[in-house]
C-alpha cells in the first residue's frame, strides 16, 4: 500500500514567499500521496491566500526584528518565544514526515522545531544572498534548494541543489497576445506600456517616483499600469487624474496579462518577482528595497545586471532618476531586446517540480 506522506510547509509574509510555497505544494500533490499543512505568520497575507488555494494553515505570532531600535525588539522576542512553543506543538500534533521552509518570519521557528523533533527538513533559499535564519538551519537540513550559483559560500556544498524559484503556473500562458493583454486593462493595444509593481505591500519610493513623473511618461506617449499597494492607492489616483492611458490598482489580480502587456517593467528585486521575469523574458528596471535583511535585494539585482539582464536604480536615487531611466530604456528597442534575451537565459524551468523531486528522494530514502 502506498504511503501517504504528511508534509509541513512554512513561510510567507509576502507574495514572493507564498506563491512559490503554493507551487511546491501543488507539485508535491501531483507527484505523491500527501497531506499538506502550512504554517504562516498569523497577521500576514498567507492566512488568506493559502486557504483560498485549498490548503489548511496555522498561524504563529512571529514578527521581524527592528534593526533600528533594539528596545522595540522586546515584544518581538516574546512573540518568538511563543511561536517556538506553538511550532513545537504543531510538529508534535501533525507528525510531519518532512518540513519545508520557503522563507519569511515563521520559517525559522517551524523548521527549528521540526529539526529538534528529528523531522527531516528542506530549505528553499530564494535569494542570491542567504539570510541568517537559513544559514543557522542549514547545518541540520537534508537539502538546500537554491536559485543562484555560488551559494557554497553560505551553505555546505554537498547539500545544495540548483533548482531555481517556483513561479505561478498561470504566468506561463503564452496564448495571450500583447495587444489583447493591454485591452484587458482598457488600454490602447498598440501603445508601449510601462508596468510598475510596488509589490503586494506597495513600495513607497517607487510610488513617489512615479507620482512625480507620471505626467512626463504619458506626455512621452507611454501607457502605465501602476500597482500601488493599498496605502498609496488614493495618492496614485490623484496623480493620475485627468491623464489618459493610466491604470491605477492597489493589487494586480491578473499578473499574466500585466506582464504580457508590458514593454518594460519597474519592480523591487525580490527573488520571486525576478524569477517570474526570468521565465517571461521581461525587460526590467530593478529598484532594490533597502529595508530587507542583509540588503539581499541589491545582491539579487546585481546578479542580473552583471550579465546585462536588468537595469538597476538605487532606492535612494529613484525619486530623481527612475523616470529618466524609464524614458531612456523604453525608447531603446535594441537594448530592451538584449535585456529580454539575457534575463530569459537565467531561467531554471520547472523549479517546483525539481524541488518536489528532492522532497520525494528524502522521503523515500
Amino acid at each position: 500500500m502506498k504511503k501517504k506522506y504528511r508534509i509541513l510547509i512554512s513561510g510567507g509574509g509576502t507574495g514572493g514567499h507564498i506563491f512559490p510555497a503554493l507551487s511546491i505544494a501543488n507539485a508535491l500533490r501531483r507527484r505523491l500521496d500527501v497531506e499538506i499543512l502550512f504554517v504562516g505568520a498569523d497577521d500576514r497575507m498567507e492566512m488568506e491566500r493559502v486557504p483560498a488555494a485549498g490548503y489548511p494553515i496555522k498561524g504563529l505570532p512571529v514578527a521581524g526584528f527592528n534593526r533600528r531600535n533594539i528596545l522595540k525588539n522586546i515584544p518581538v522576542l516574546l512573540k518568538l518565544w511563543k511561536s517556538m512553543r506553538m511550532a513545537r506543538a504543531i510538529v508534535r500534533e501533525f507528525k510531519p514526515d518532512i518540513a519545508i521552509g520557503v522563507g519569511g518570519y515563521c520559517s525559522g521557528p517551524t523548521l527549528k522545531a521540526a529539526q529538534r523533533a528529528g523531522v527531516p527538513t528542506l530549505i528553499q533559499e530564494q535569494n542570491s544572498y542567504a539570510g541568517v535564519t537559513n544559514k543557522l538551519l542549514a547545518r541540520k537540513a537534508k537539502k538546500i534548494c537554491v536559485a543562484y550559483e555560488g551559494m557554497e559560500r553560505f551553505f555546505p556544498a554537498d547539500k545544495i541543489v540548483l533548482t531555481g524559484n517556483p513561479i505561478r503556473a498561470d504566468l506561463r500562458d503564452r496564448s495571450l497576445t500583447q495587444g489583447d493583454a493591454r485591452r484587458r486593462f482598457g488600454l490602447d493595444s498598440d501603445r508601449a506600456t510601462i508596468l510598475v509593481i510596488g509589490g503586494s505591500l506597495g513600495a513607497l519610493t517607487i510610488n513617489e517616483s512615479l507620482e512625480r513623473g507620471l505626467r512626463r511618461l504619458t506626455e512621452a506617449g507611454y501607457q502605465v499600469i501602476w500597482q500601488t499597494g493599498k496605502s498609496f492607492a488614493d495618492r496614485a489616483r490623484a496623480a493620475a487624474k485627468g491623464l489618459k492611458g493610466v491604470v491605477v490598482t492597489p493589487f494586480v489580480t491578473d499578473m499574466t496579462a500585466a506582464y504580457a502587456a508590458a514593454t518594460l517593467v519597474v519592480s523591487r528585486a525580490g527573488a520571486g518577482s525576478i524569477s517570474e521575469m526570468e521565465a517571461l523574458g521581461t525587460p526590467v528596471i530593478l529598484v532594490p528595497s533597502p529595508n530587507v535583511a542583509e540588503d539581499h535585494q541589491t545582491k539579487n539585482a546585481m546578479a542580473l545586471s552583471s550579465r546585462g539582464a536588468a537595469a538597476i536604480v538605487a532606492d535612494a536615487e529613484a525619486r530623481s532618476l527612475l523616470v529618466d531611466k524609464i524614458l531612456r530604456l523604453a525608447s531603446d528597442p535594441k537594448t530592451l531586446k538584449a535585456m529580454s534575451e539575457r534575463i530569459a537565459e537565467m531561467e531554471l524551468p520547472d523549479s517546483a517540480g525539481r524541488i518536489a523531486e528532492e522532497v520525494a528522494q528524502i522521503l523515500q530514502a
